[in-house]
């Protein structure tokens, strides 16, 4: 009995070790801390900054591949900028409120080894014909009950958790 448990071990091991796998976020080599500003904002809705930069530094510390740091003690900096908020309506009463309505969230982020200067990723999540995946899009119905305070907060979860994709190694 104890051949074959130390047979299944092995075989257990030499799979994980020798496909690949790892254990934790895949992190960038030589990177630990990241600073996160407060994102700015070109848009005229107020708050989404700090809603967007709150939402970042929570999915990474969640994801646990980069410790939030100083901006002084930091190996990398993330800056990024909101460049466009859009609502428009979905769908509308026979009075012409709005009975389902869309919330975009478009922004450039650039993530920067702080001790370099190099550049380790730049994305920009633009609004336009070719947002498919590449932006945070919320729906949100008024009608109901639900709120454009809801509605920002999901978009910028959802975005952070792109942001955070952005962070992590590439395989």
């Amino acid at each position: 009995m104890n051949r074959y448990l130390l047979i299944l071990a092995f075989l257990c091991f030499s799979a994980a070790s020798g496909c690949g796998y790892m254990l934790g976020t895949p992190a960038v080599q030589g990177v630990r801390t990241v600073h996160v500003p407060v994102f700015k904002n070109t848009s005229f809705r107020r708050n989404v900054d700090y809603l967007l930069t709150e939402a970042v530094q929570k999915e990474i510390r969640t994801r646990g591949g980069y410790r939030l740091d100083d901006a002084d003690t930091a190996d990398t900096i993330l800056r990024g900028r909101i460049v466009e908020i859009r609502k428009n309506p979905l769908s509308e009463t026979r009075f012409d409120d709005p009975r389902e309505v869309q919330l975009m969230v478009g922004a450039e982020v650039t993530w920067v080894d702080r001790r370099s200067g190099q550049i380790l990723q730049q994305r920009t999540f633009p609004l336009g014909s070719a947002l498919s995946q590449s932006v945070s899009n919320v729906s949100f119905a008024p009608e109901v009950g639900q709120s454009l305070a809801t509605a920002q907060q999901e978009a910028a979860s959802r975005l952070a958790a792109q942001i955070a994709d952005m962070m992590e190694m590439p395989w």
